[in-house]
C-alpha cells in the first residue's frame, strides 16, 4: 500500500507521521491514454458551445437589389447581404452545437485512479487528519498549506459532509489552491495542480466512489 505524509490539524509543531492509502484508489498503473482521454472530455464539458454567427439569411436588410442586373458595367449582385459583401452574412460560420461527451462508468473510474495514483509516485499527495477551520479565513488556510510546505497550486479533497462553509470558503481567494469534494473531483483537477491535500476522510469517500461507481 502507498505510504503518504499524515499531518495533524491540531498539532502545528507536530512531525508527520505516515497514512497508508487504499491501492485500488492510489496505487494503479498510470495510463497515459486513459489520462488523455479523461483530459480532453472533461474540457469539451466545459465548453458551453454558444458562439454563433449569422447567415446571409439572418442578417438585416439586403432585400432589394442593389443594381439592375444589366447594362451597368459592374458585377451582378442581388443582394448587399451576400457573404462577399460588407455587413453580409458568414459562410460556414458556427453555430450552436453539444460538445458533450462521454466516457463509460469503468474508464472514468481508472482515470482518476490513475490521476491519483500518478501523484502518489510523483510524491505530490499529503493526507491530513481533518480540515476544521471555525469560520472561513484565508489567512488560517494559508498558514496550513504553508507548515505543510504544500506547492503554490494545491488541490484540497475533503469529504462532502466536510465541504461547508468555513472550509471551502478559507480556500476560495488563494491563487492556484482549490478545494473540491471528493465524490465530484475530476481527473483534470488533479492533474492540473502541482499537490494534492486529502483528508482522511476523503480517502475514505474516493474509495467508495471508485469501487462502487460515480
Amino acid at each position: 500500500m502507498p505510504n503518504v505524509p499524515l499531518y495533524a490539524f491540531d498539532d502545528p509543531a507536530g512531525r508527520p507521521g505516515q497514512a497508508s492509502l487504499p491501492e485500488a484508489v492510489f496505487g494503479q498503473p498510470v495510463s497515459a491514454d486513459l489520462l488523455h482521454r479523461a483530459v480532453r472530455i472533461g474540457l469539451l464539458n466545459r465548453r458551453q458551445g454558444t458562439a454563433a454567427t449569422k447567415t446571409r439569411g439572418e442578417v438585416s436588410g439586403g432585400g432589394r437589389k442593389p443594381w439592375a442586373q444589366k447594362h451597368t458595367g459592374r458585377a451582378r449582385h442581388g443582394s448587399t447581404r451576400s457573404p462577399i459583401w460588407r455587413h453580409g452574412g458568414v459562410t460556414f460560420g458556427p453555430q450552436p452545437r453539444e460538445w458533450d461527451l462521454t466516457l463509460p462508468t469503468r474508464m472514468r473510474r481508472k482515470a482518476l485512479a490513475s490521476a491519483l495514483s500518478s501523484r502518489v509516485e510523483e510524491g505530490k499527495v499529503q493526507v491530513i487528519d481533518r480540515i476544521a477551520f471555525p469560520k472561513p479565513r484565508t489567512k488560517d488556510a494559508v498558514a496550513l498549506l504553508a507548515r505543510m510546505s504544500c506547492p503554490a497550486k494545491t488541490l484540497v479533497i475533503v469529504a462532502p459532509e466536510e465541504y461547508v462553509a468555513p472550509v471551502a470558503r478559507s480556500f476560495t481567494n488563494i491563487p492556484g489552491v482549490t478545494c473540491a469534494r471528493a465524490d465530484a473531483v475530476t481527473v483534470y483537477e488533479v492533474l492540473g495542480h502541482e499537490g494534492v491535500l486529502l483528508t482522511k476522510e476523503a480517502v475514505r469517500a474516493l474509495e467508495e466512489r471508485l469501487s462502487h461507481g460515480g
